[in-house]
């Protein structure tokens, strides 16, 4: 037997269906709920404040910030390792494995 069809939209209160607000690309935009420390919180909302943003927004860019920080990092890292891969100094390979693995492991 066939099943019905089951409408999984939400209505508003209004009685008629919600949408989710496409972003710029008309993609829906995934929700996430994150727990904070409340030092970090504090620190986050202080910055909402500083640039005048809502607190997700803030959230969302200090993660993009992080993240292409931790990417150009990496970019750093791997162009100072091919300049001195042609060295021979145990000294310098020493502390390039030590820098590698603060970056790898963020210690």
């Amino acid at each position: 037997m066939p099943q019905p069809e089951v409408n999984t939209r939400r209505r508003d209160r209004k009685g008629g269906r919600s949408k989710s607000k496409p972003n710029r690309r008309g993609e829906p935009r995934p929700r996430y709920t994150v727990g904070l420390p409340s030092t970090v919180a504090s620190q986050v909302e202080r910055y909402a404040e500083t640039v005048d943003a809502s607190m997700s927004k803030a959230i969302a860019a200090l993660v993009r910030i992080g993240l292409e920080s931790q990417a150009n990092r990496k970019r750093e890292f791997f162009t100072r390792l091919k300049e001195n891969l042609a060295k021979d100094d145990p000294k310098e390979q020493d502390r390039i494995v030590d820098e590698f693995r603060t970056l790898i492991l963020g210690r």
